[in-house]
């Protein structure tokens, strides 16, 4: 056993002495032990009944004849951290929840982990923690939540932040508002539409290191709770058998993630995510593969933001399951790949079916022949650029109009919500990447209140941050190189002509390459925006959105 090497022998003596000091017994030292990552705080309503499926991981651990040994993983929450300070600190916690991880498990021994995440950032951290230190783990989310209900429809948090643009319209009164607030989140779990956290749950379970269910189950149902049981005793078996993390996050794997990520519409972040959790794996995952996936992948349901539908409507209507059991039938999926089942994928999906046409339609009748997400190129965006081409109206998949640049979220939200924005323009923010803003800050702020007044169907918002997986409109994040290194985002001027053609995957600017040589030579860049701490150090080491946002080594 890997534990071994703190427990074995009479020289680990102080080692097992300081074991017993915390209460454990010879019988549970000579058992395999496992490290319980639980990411549980009273902030994050995702993560305020994760010490429940930490204690039910823990009885299957122990029923399995494991002995659990629970730590900590911080985690943010991105809708509280949402348009202030609070939210460059986001992405950037995803490589220190990592990084913790590694640190515990390298400093302790640990014969196998289940890691316990329920949101945003802390999933992916979890994941890329798993594959770089490559001992048996398993996932098991905290579930999602259930819709709220407002008025007699679901509403979740996006609906929130849009209602905050209707009454700077005059669309929507404050006393609905309130009404709104106290119903969109009745209680514990990630926020209930395909948004990022619940994205990348369903991506967990895709990739093969979480259990069928772990994305969708709601997080009050006594079935999560059996499932995180299972979790426990499941991890005991690839620590048996030594299944680690990279015998699953193969490339067959990523490919998997991708297409199940173009046919549901998931959240413009799990094109951070998956190429970050592939590079701990060795493989490379770029905008072209997304694309060329994107294009063969029908789009097959449309959840919150870009439809009435929630996390739990998926679950009822199969799963994770029901949907790669359909796009095998066409051969989309890589049905060999092991997972934590060990069985593989085409074991665990056989036999399962769509029980509800309308959450997830059949091969035949697809939202749309190619895959919710595009990736764009172009003279404004040479390296790349990432739009959920599932949630962009059908009158702006094709759209022309003059640039309004804004140097920071908060000069644009002050825009917006003053109603100085006209139909037709492309709002530009930039220097709120990975290096500029620094933290590349989700801007769920700025696209909702587009949406809450109304407009989004005629304005485009292009940046070199990034998007909430609750942004719907024609919103076009991550793209690189963003205007901190220089890319040509730095060098746009009000009124010139952005070119948005999302059909065919194009993003630039009316302007020739000589105009932009000039313009380069003449740039000017800005003070950095945060000169101290983790931060500071983050925006040295952080690359581009298009690889990621990995840190360097060198």
């Amino acid at each position: 056993m890997r534990s071994d090497a703190m427990k074995k022998g009479f020289e680990k003596a102080p080692h097992r002495s300081l074991f017993k000091a915390s209460g454990y017994i010879d019988q549970e030292l000579n058992q395999p032990i496992i490290g319980i990552v639980n990411s549980q705080n009273e902030v994050i309503p995702g993560h305020i009944h994760l010490d429940d499926i930490a204690d039910a991981v823990k009885a299957g651990v122990r029923m399995a004849g494991g002995t659990p040994m629970e730590f900590p993983a911080i985690g943010v929450c991105d809708g509280i951290a949402m348009n202030h300070t609070g939210m460059k600190y986001s992405l950037a916690s995803r490589e220190l929840i990592a990084d913790s991880i590694e640190i515990m498990a390298r400093a302790h021994a640990f014969d196998g982990l289940v890691l316990i995440p329920n949101c945003d950032k802390v999933v992916p951290g979890m994941l890329m923690a798993a594959a770089r230190l490559n001992i048996p783990a398993v996932v098991m989310s905290g579930g999602p939540m259930l819709a709220g209900k407002f008025q007699g429809r679901d509403v979740s948090l996006s609906q929130v932040f849009e209602a905050v643009g209707a009454v700077s319209a005059g669309r929507m009164s404050e006393e609905d508002l309130a009404e709104l607030e106290d119903n969109a989140c009745p209680g514990c779990g990630s926020c209930s539409g395909m948004f990022t956290a619940n994205s990348m749950n369903c991506m967990s379970e895709v990739l093969g290191l979480a259990l069928p269910g772990n994305g969708t189950i709601p997080a009050v149902m006594a079935s999560r709770r059996r499932l995180a049981k299972m979790a426990g005793i499941q991890v005991m078996e690839l620590v048996k058998k030594d299944i680690k993390p990279l015998d699953i996050l193969t490339a067959d794997a990523f490919h998997n993630a991708l297409t199940v990520d173009m046919t549901l519409g998931c959240s413009t972040n799990t094109v951070l995510h998956l190429p970050a959790i592939a590079y701990e794996a060795g493989i490379n995952i770029n905008l072209d593969l997304i694309n060329e996936i994107s294009s063969v992948t029908p789009h097959l349901s449309k959840l919150s933001p870009a439809g009435s539908h929630h996390i739990e409507d998926l679950d009822r209507a199969g799963g994770i399951p029901a949907v790669m059991a359909e796009l095998a039938k066409k051969g989309l999926i890589k049905t060999g790949s092991l997972t934590v089942t060990g069985k593989t994928v085409g074991e665990n999906v056989a036999g399962k079916q769509i029980l509800d046409p309308e959450v997830i339609r059949p091969l035949t009748n697809p939202y749309s022949p190619v895959g919710g997400l595009a990736a764009l190129k172009g003279n404004l965006a040479p390296q790349g650029a990432v739009v959920k081409r599932a949630a962009v109206a059908p009158e702006m998949m094709v759209h022309s109009g003059p640039a309004r640049v804004f140097g920071s979220e908060e000069e644009a939200v002050e825009a917006i919500l003053g109603q100085k924005i006209n139909k037709g323009d492309v709002i530009v923010i930039r220097y709120e990447g990975p290096k500029g803003g620094p933290g590349m800050r989700e801007m769920l702020t700025p696209t909702a209140a587009v949406a809450g007044q109304g407009l989004d169907k005629d304005v485009a918002l292009i940046t070199d941050g990034r998007f909430s997986g609750a942004t719907r409109g024609a919103s076009i994040g991550h793209v690189s190189p963003e205007a901190a290194e220089g890319g040509p985002i730095a060098l746009i001027k009000d009124g010139d002509i952005i070119k948005i053609d999302v059909n065919n995957c194009t993003l630039d600017v009316d302007l020739s390459p000589e105009e932009l040589e000039r313009r380069r030579a003449q740039l000017k860049q800005p003070e950095p925006k945060i000169k101290t701490g983790y931060l500071a150090r983050y925006a040295k080491l952080v690359t581009s959105a298009s690889t990621g946002a990995v840190l360097a080594l060198e």
